[in-house]
């Protein structure tokens, strides 16, 4: 079973952690097209949603980018949780080949 998820790109100049205090995580997205990668982000509700379902390296997760007009089939490659507040710090998808 996959899971949708949208996600919008990242402001240019955008700190990350003024995104993180507007309910926004940070994300990447690895090898949508070749070696490139993007800066994307995830409100922070979604997030908490995708990762009571999704395992690390295991679960598809559709990932859908408006602004770019991608969508695809991804994996979540690593999930950064902050020290103290055990909330999520930073996602990290990898595509796949559908």
């Amino acid at each position: 079973m996959a899971i949708a998820v949208e996600s919008q790109k990242r402001p240019e100049g955008s700190k990350p952690k003024a995104l993180r205090r507007s309910g926004l995580i940070p994300a990447n997205l690895y090898g949508h097209n070749g070696t490139e990668s993007i800066s994307l982000v995830i409100e922070a509700k979604t997030v908490e949603r995708l990762l009571k379902q999704a395992a690390p390296n295991k679960t598809e997760v559709v990932l859908n980018i408006p602004e770019l007009e991608w969508s695809g089939s991804t994996v979540i490659r690593e999930v950064q949780v902050h020290p103290a507040k055990g909330t999520p710090y930073h996602l990290s998808f990898f595509a796949t080949k559908a």
